[in-house]
Order: structure tokens, then sequence, then C-alpha cells
């Protein structure tokens, strides 16, 4: 049984693993940049540590000041939430040296799933379908451009690391080819420092679907099924449902299936989401493994009746899964829409600022992870999603109306949201028909000033 877990995170994701906390009746640790002194996860935990100001370097990413401070507290285990230090390896090794328990996987199964062309030979080699392209890693436009003409173009080009649509190029023809590697090949050194590629046929027009993983420390791997994730902005996604509304019952099994495969070839423990590809023939390839719990997890929650922040924390604890594959029987439909603090009619320009005033939607139904209020200020160093709202009815339809009316009903003063672009999405006829690809908003929304 953990005493103390500190949240290595801030925000939303951290207010909602100190309430899991409170659940299980074990003590939290908010630790906080000095910018985020007046946040609600340092007034929510049980302890608080500030570790520095300034960019995320200086705090959320410093490693060594977040162990010293979990050590200082005397914590038995971490939780990294998503991004940050969620999928850093080091970290885990660092955590384990200090034997402060990571909740998530292990070391080794993060840096294999993070090294997206070692991520594509290991799936090769557990039969798991994957999009045709490079089973060895590239390190020149050169020997690329020979993959390429060997798949056929179209071809992605993509960063072997990182993600949140970095390092990612699409080229459509040979002649376009050397230019688009070079751009992702220096974006990736740039902001992963690594410039390992690799090559992979461009899918036009597909579906992004996930599915949901948790395993224990005893060999038991549970799919909690999928969440389509298709409408983003850039890689960045911005609704999130379950069930998709694309995948019919025997290509669900069968995902779920895959996705059991791929936790099962690495040894996977804890939390963590198996990312695929559909094409318009129904067809899906496995992209990624994300080796951590993901923002969107609540969908999942919602449509499951399971807790997975709570299932993550027992995992880590030693503890067998609390279900079983027969227990998980989805029901209804979920949808989440992601609010940010940023401006659409200005490139989705971050908009900080303090909120004068606050009013959030409520009913059955409608779940709101945040971590805003009125009077707060957020800060400009960090991502700028303020808020998710989750809804679930009994159907797709109940569950567009009854986002649609959540939507509608809140209410943020003093700062600049993407809310109306969210809402208009929501009520549009192509989304409200199910028939949404991730090319949905580049297609309708986008060079449109706002939705």
């Amino acid at each position: 049984m953990f005493h103390k877990i500190l949240i290595a995170n801030r925000g939303e994701i951290a207010v909602r693993i100190i309430r899991a906390c409170r659940n299980m009746g074990i003590r939290s640790v908010a630790v906080y940049s000095k910018e985020d002194k007046n946040s609600l996860h340092v007034q929510l935990a049980d302890q608080r540590v500030c570790i520095g100001e300034g960019p995320a370097r200086n705090n959320y990413l410093n490693m060594e000041r977040i162990i010293t401070a979990a050590r200082n507290v005397g914590a038995d285990a971490i939780h990294p939430g998503f991004g940050f230090l969620s999928e850093n390896a080091d970290f885990v090794r660092l955590c384990d040296e200090y034997g402060i328990t990571f909740i998530g996987p292990t070391a080794d199964v993060i840096n294999s799933m993070g090294n997206k062309s070692h991520a594509r030979k290991t799936m090769m080699d557990a039969n798991v379908p994957v999009v045709p392209g490079t089973k060895e890693p590239v390190y020149d436009a050169e020997t690329g451009e020979k993959f390429a003409d060997e798949i056929g173009y179209p071809v992605m080009i993509k960063a072997s690391s990182g993600g949140g649509g970095k390092g990612m190029r699409v080229a459509k023809s040979k002649d376009e080819f050397e230019f688009n590697f070079n751009m992702a090949q220096r974006e990736s050194a740039n902001s992963f420092g690594d410039d390992t590629m690799y090559i992979e046929k461009f899918i036009e027009n597909p579906r992004h679907v996930e599915i949901q993983i948790m395993a224990d420390n005893f060999g038991n791997v549970v799919a909690l099924g999928e969440r389509d994730c298709s409408v983003q902005r850039n890689h960045q996604k911005l609704i999130e449902e379950s069930p998709s509304p694309a995948i019919t019952e025997k290509m669900r099994a069968s995902m779920n299936h895959d996705a059991i495969l791929a936790a099962k070839a690495v040894n996977y423990t804890n939390a963590g989401t198996v990312e695929f590809i559909v094409d318009p023939k129904g067809t899906y390839y496995f992209m990624e493994m994300n080796t951590r719990i993901q923002v969107e997890h609540g969908v999942t929650e919602m449509v499951t009746g399971t807790d997975l922040i709570i299932e993550q924390i027992r995992v880590a604890m030693g503890e067998p899964l609390s279900f079983t594959q027969k227990d998980v029987t989805p029901r209804g439909h979920a949808i989440e829409c992601r609010i940010n603090a940023e401006n659409p009619a200005k490139n989705f320009m971050p908009c900080p600022g303090k909120i004068e005033y606050l009013h959030l939607p409520g009913g059955n139904g409608v779940r709101i992870d945040s971590a805003i209020y009125t009077g707060y200020t957020i800060p400009p160093n960090y991502d700028s999603m303020i808020a998710k709202i989750i809804v679930y009815g009994k159907d797709r339809q109940t569950a567009i109306d009854k986002m649609r009316s959540a939507l509608g009903e809140v209410n943020i003063d003093g700062i600049t949201t993407n809310l109306d672009y969210q809402y208009d999405i929501i009520t549009h006829p192509v989304f409200q028909s199910g028939n949404i690809t991730t090319g949905f908003i580049e297609q309708y929304f986008e060079n449109k000033g706002e939705a």
C-alpha cells in the first residue's frame, strides 16, 4: 500500500490524480513552479513543494528536483500524468535508483515503444499489422528516397522519437522527398535531440482509432475498447469519442486482440494506448503505442465504468487487475471536447490571462476535468488546454446533443478560448454523420478565420 504519492505534473491531470489518491486514502504531494503557486492542484494536495520557476525545463522537466522533492517528503511513488516526464525512461531509472515506484511501465518498455522505428519492427515480429514502410531506421535523404520509391508515393516521413505531430512531413512525389525529409529530420533533431527517421506509406483520408489497454505484473492484459480521435488539427487531437462510429463489432474484436498482442509483445504493465490508423476500406494498421495515461482517458472511463487512474495505482502497488476481459462491456457513448485558451481566428495563438468569471456546465452525464476557477491567472509557460468537457449518452446522437448543450452553457470571461470553434465542430453535419477523417478540420475549417 502506498502512503504518499507525488504528482509530477500540473493542471487538470494533477487534480485528477489527487482526487484518485483521496478516494484510496493515499496522501498526495503537489510539485509546482512559482508561476503555478495559485493553481488548483497546489491547493488540493495534502503537501506541496515548489521546484523552481520559469520554463518547464527548470521545474516539471527537472528530474533531479522532482526526485529530491519526493525523497524529502517521503513519497512512496510518483505519478507522472501525461506529457512532461511521463515517457522519459531516464526518469523511470532514476526513480528505481532511489527506491521510488514509478506509476507506469518500465524504462525498457518506454524506450522500446518511444522509438517509433523500433516499435514498428517489434510489431512486425509480433504479427500486429503495420503500415507498409521501413523496418530499419533511416538517417539520410538519399537512403530514404530509395525506400520511398519502393513503397510508392505518397509517403509519410516520421521522426523515430517524440510525438505531438513534430518531425512529420508528407511527400506526395519524388520531387518533394528530399526537402520534406530534411525539414522533418531537422525538426526532430531540434525537438527531441534525435535525427533518426523512418518512412511509411501515407494513408489518405484515414481515421485515427486507439485502444486503451491495462496490464498488471502477472501477465494479465485487458483491452477496454476504442476511442476515435480523428478530429484533430496538425496532429493534435480536438475531440475524442467512444465507441467509434466507423468500427464494426468484428473490427473492434480484432483491434482489441491486436492491442493485447502488442502489449504482450513488450511485456507491458500499467496503462497504455495502442494507436491505429484505419484506411477508408476499414483496414487498420499499428501507428504507435503511448506508454502513459492519455488526455482522453475519461472517455473510456465513461463507457466502461472504470477508474483508470486508481487502476494504475493499484497495479503499481503490485496488485492484479481488478477486472478481466469478460468484465469489460462498454455501454452508451461518450464524447470529449478539449477547451484551450487560444484564439482560432489568429492561428490558434495561446491566450493566457486572468479568468474574470467562470461558469462550467453540469448535470447527469456531464463530467468536467479542469483546474481553472474564477480569479485564476493562466500562465503563458505551459500547454494551453484548460479543461476537458466529457459527456455520456445512451447513443451517439444523445451524446452529441448533450455536448452541444454543455458547450453552450460554458461561460469563461477574461480570456479567449476555442469554445465556439468546438461548438461549430460538434454541430457540423459531417461530424454529426460520423463520416469524419483526420482531414476533417483541414477540409472544413482551416483558413476560414474561425469555425
